[in-house]
């Protein structure tokens, strides 16, 4: 089985937008108000994230909110409390009508400054109400401004107490950035896959937290091109060994849009510690001249990689059972 750990319903029907719109402008507007129909759903995915499943060989994938459109910055709390709402519903929606092309992972109602215990209720009822078997965790629900302690800080700590409890993961995974400096999907994605890491290095967070489970999505952004740094880094500061400091907790997935990156992915970072994921309909959607083929059909760069048989059934599906342990295909 073929198991894409990283999707996001970015072909969601235009009614979620528009009514997006209407609640960002400050209109008070009713979860109600939003009418999208099964046909709308099934309209959306056909010719979109099932139709390339069916055309590149995958099964399933983790679905979740577009992650652009998180927009933890946007309004207060209360604002990103209902869209959550709604984002999670639309894609509990998507995985009841398509449960076996899709399983469900939730945004959190994460806001600028406001303490992460405020998600606990939402993550609980994906979970328990909703069959949900992940989420997403915002290390900058600012959008591009890094406001929020690292990682590794205790304010962080209720929303870990409940991913433990629950038995959930949660992919580190930004929004969008209203910071100019930061291309949201060519900068500032890579740059907080990156920086997440290094805040993991320099604190004890899996001390405190021995069975959370992390994914670093996007082959990790800048750390395997950089994991002689990072190891080099972690002793000057007398961290332990990476193997031992990190991975028993934290994934990477196979985000990666080349071949030379997916080999190099895969040679410094242990199999064990990899998901397969393409994130389509995504970030970059066309055709790489060089190869003929879509630049995110990442399953092509693990077919023609040296890995054995067995290590490909871990990065395709083995080790997406271990750290998603609530999904049951």
């Amino acid at each position: 089985m073929i198991v894409d750990c990283h999707g996001h319903y970015t072909t969601a029907p235009q009614a979620l937008w528009d009514w997006r719109k209407r609640q960002a402008s400050g209109e008070k507007i009713s979860e109600a108000a939003l009418r999208i129909s099964d046909d709308d759903i099934r309209n959306s995915l056909e010719q979109a994230q099932l139709r390339l499943q069916r055309e590149r060989g995958s099964d399933v994938t983790f679905f979740s909110p577009r992650a652009g459109s998180m927009e933890h910055h946007v309004g207060d709390a209360a604002i990103s409390a209902q869209w959550a709402r709604v984002q999670n519903d639309l894609i509990h929606r998507v995985s009841t009508l398509y449960p076996r092309n899709f399983a469900p992972v939730c945004m959190l109602p994460q806001s600028p400054g406001v303490s992460p215990a405020n998600c606990v209720a939402e993550l609980e009822r994906c979970v328990t109400q909703l069959g949900f078997i992940g989420c997403n965790l915002n290390p900058d629900p600012s959008g591009g401004w890094w406001k929020e302690p690292p990682l590794t800080d205790q304010w962080w700590y209720p929303i870990y107490e409940k991913m433990v409890e629950l038995d959930v993961p949660a992919m580190v995974h930004v929004s969008s950035s209203c910071n100019p400096v930061f291309h949201f999907t060519g900068a500032h994605y890579i740059n907080a896959d990156t920086t997440a890491f290094m805040q993991l290095i320099q604190g004890d967070l899996f001390k405190d937290f021995p069975q959370l489970k992390l994914v670093i999505p996007h082959g990790g952004g800048a750390v395997p091109y950089h994991w002689g740094r990072y190891r080099g880094l972690a002793q000057d500061m007398k961290r332990p060994l990476l193997q031992d400091h990190l991975l028993k907790n934290v994934y990477f997935d196979t985000c990666v849009y080349h071949q030379p990156g997916i080999d190099l992915l895969l040679k410094v970072i242990p199999v064990d510690n990899i998901l397969f994921a393409s994130e389509m309909v995504g970030a970059v959607r066309g055709i790489d001249p060089e190869t003929g083929q879509y630049f995110d059909d990442t399953k092509r760069y693990i077919d023609a990689s040296g890995l054995s048989l067995a290590d490909k059934r871990k990065i395709f599906e083995g080790n997406a059972r271990t750290v998603y342990s609530r999904w049951r295909a």
